[in-house]
């Protein structure tokens, strides 16, 4: 009996670690993208270029981390035409109870509405308020660090779908580190 014993509590000693690495992996991530038309898909007015949102890097994103083995789920929360000051009033509700991370994607709206001067406060508003909440921020202010020019729509400001699965293949790395696992 004792020897029976013994080899349980050995199986259980080597199989301990990979019992816990598994549940944490099983984790469900919750991730939410926060930003302007690039994060939604697409563009409003002059500038209606860019994809549906099941094409958006958030959705691509997603599809990568459960390739990967993650339960992973990335809520869009990108605006056409969203300033900082706009995602910063919406915070809150953008960002609900339980999300670990936030795709933070400041883009270009602050200073073509003239409120360029304001982007950085914002900005930095928005990343201690999510920090204060225990919720680590990607920064995506150099989108274009991500995808080349040769996958932006005609409209030149938006993304095809090659280019918001290059993105999202760039963001895939930090998200994975962020996320510890």
């Amino acid at each position: 009996m004792r020897k029976i014993v013994h080899k349980i509590v050995m199986v259980l000693a080597v199989l301990s670690p990979v019992l816990a690495a598994w549940g944490a992996h099983a984790a469900t991530l919750n991730i939410v993208a926060l930003g302007a038309s690039n994060t939604a898909g697409r563009g409003q007015g002059a500038h209606p270029g860019g994809v549906e949102k099941n094409q958006a890097y958030p959705a691509q994103l997603e599809v990568l981390l459960r390739a990967k083995g993650y339960d992973a789920h990335v809520a869009n929360a990108g605006i056409a035409g969203d300033t900082t000051g706009g995602m910063l009033a919406r915070l809150d509700k953008a960002v609900p109870n339980g999300t670990q991370i936030v795709i933070l994607q400041t883009g270009g709206n602050d200073a073509r509405k003239g409120v360029g001067g304001e982007a950085g406060g914002n900005t930095a508003t928005i990343t201690s308020k999510l920090q204060a909440r225990g919720i680590k921020v990607i920064l995506l202010d150099r989108i274009s660090a991500y995808a080349n020019n040769s996958t932006r729509d005609p409209d030149g400001q938006h993304y095809n779908a090659q280019g918001h699965a290059a993105i999202a293949a760039g963001l895939l790395p930090k998200v994975i580190a962020a996320a510890g696992k």
